[in-house]
């Protein structure tokens, strides 16, 4: 006799976003990760994992001396991948969500960076 086999139904789940943590020591470093341009601002994350753009993801960001890691939601959109022109870093770029999270994170970028948001220097993005 055949052992029954018990079979479940398949639950689609959505897959839970990536971890990605960010320290960003100097002025410098965080103007050219810094994304102004998006609506909610971003960050360029260097990364060698393969993301699509649309992910979702969850970071924790160090900014300069500062003990707290902000955690900010995001979706990837933009990617670098390896080898890219001008040898860009490879790694992703991460539209915060427009949420109390990625407010205070666009807020306080914004006030480290104050009048270095003005120049012309290139960034790993644009």
């Amino acid at each position: 006799m055949p052992e029954a086999v018990n079979a479940k139904p398949a639950v689609a789940v959505a897959p839970r976003p990536s971890v990605l943590s960010l320290n960003i020591s100097s002025k410098s470093a965080l103007y050219a990760a810094f994304m102004p341009l998006l609506r909610n601002g971003g960050i360029f994350i260097p990364t060698t994992r393969a993301y699509n753009i649309g992910d979702e993801v969850f970071m924790l960001l160090s900014l300069m001396d500062d003990p707290a890691k902000l955690p900010i939601a995001g979706t990837v959109v933009w990617l670098t991948p390896a080898g890219a022109q001008n040898s860009k870093a490879q790694g992703i770029g991460v539209h915060f969500k427009n949420d109390e999270s990625g407010i205070e994170a666009r807020r306080k970028i914004e006030g480290l960076l104050g009048g270095v948001m003005q120049s012309n220097r290139p960034t790993h993005t644009m």
